[in-house]
């Protein structure tokens, strides 16, 4: 694709995110305009990632949106957790994968989450900084301030008073305590079960999970074709992996 119509892509879909994201109800009720069912029905999804990550950011663009886009959202009770392949120091600083810009914007997104608690307001604001990394201008990332209509005092309060820092240490901690532990980021979780290099197919995941009432109608797609594509993408790497033993080189 072109860069001016990828770039042109990205503006369309946040602006959809967002209308679809205002009409949510919150999440506090139990209900959606998409009439999922209570709390307790929901599916659990959780996003371990890192805030430069070009892989992360691959998934919150271009797959995790399709949450808001097929409805499937109503069931699904998404979390984010902006800490990833980070590391504690013995004296307490925070150190990045890819740098202390990473640590700025992970510890700018965990406040995010704090300030703005209803998936609502937070996911696009951490999709629009996300969209900023995909195309490699993350250094103009307060512009999503302006674009989507929001104070950034509250967050730049959180990050400055050092309430950031405490997310992020609290994020470390529920990273470095997953069962198993994680391998890389992105590490999609759902209800409980890592899906590994499957990640990107977590809809197929939340639907087969979801034993409400409410089954959204996106569901029967994703349940056959995206378990189908599941079963051919694990066929096809085993077949690497016993032809690589038997001396074989397989395309």
């Amino acid at each position: 694709m072109e860069p001016h119509r990828r770039l042109l892509s990205l503006k369309n879909r946040l602006l959809i995110l967002l209308i679809i994201s205002s009409l949510i109800v919150n999440p506090s009720s139990g209900r959606s305009i998409h009439g999922g069912g209570s709390e307790k029905e929901k599916v659990t999804l959780e996003i371990y990632y890192e805030s430069l990550c070009p892989y992360c950011s691959n998934l919150i663009v271009n797959y995790l949106y399709k949450l808001f886009d097929t409805g499937i959202i109503a069931i699904t009770q998404l979390k984010l957790i902006p800490y990833g392949n980070a590391k504690i120091r013995a004296n307490g600083t925070i150190t990045c994968q890819h740098g202390q810009y990473e640590c700025l914007l992970n510890t700018v997104e965990a406040c995010a989450i704090d300030v703005w608690p209803d998936l609502s307001e937070h996911f696009p604001f951490i999709y629009c900084i996300e969209s900023l990394v995909y195309q490699g201008n993350y250094t103009q990332w307060e512009t999503c301030f302006e674009k989507l209509g929001l104070d950034p005092y509250p967050v730049a309060n959180c990050y400055n008073s050092g309430r950031g820092k405490e997310l992020e240490l609290g994020y470390a901690a529920e990273t470095n305590n997953l069962k198993p532990p994680h391998r890389y980021v992105p590490w999609v979780v759902v209800d409980g079960q890592p899906l590994y290099d499957d990640y990107r197919n977590f809809i197929s995941y939340i639907c087969k999970a979801y034993h409400g009432t409410s089954v959204p109608s996106a569901c029967s797609e994703y349940s056959v074709g995206g378990i189908l594509a599941s079963l051919l993408y694990r066929t096809n790497n085993l077949v690497k992996v016993i032809s690589q033993n038997i001396g074989y080189n397989i395309m």
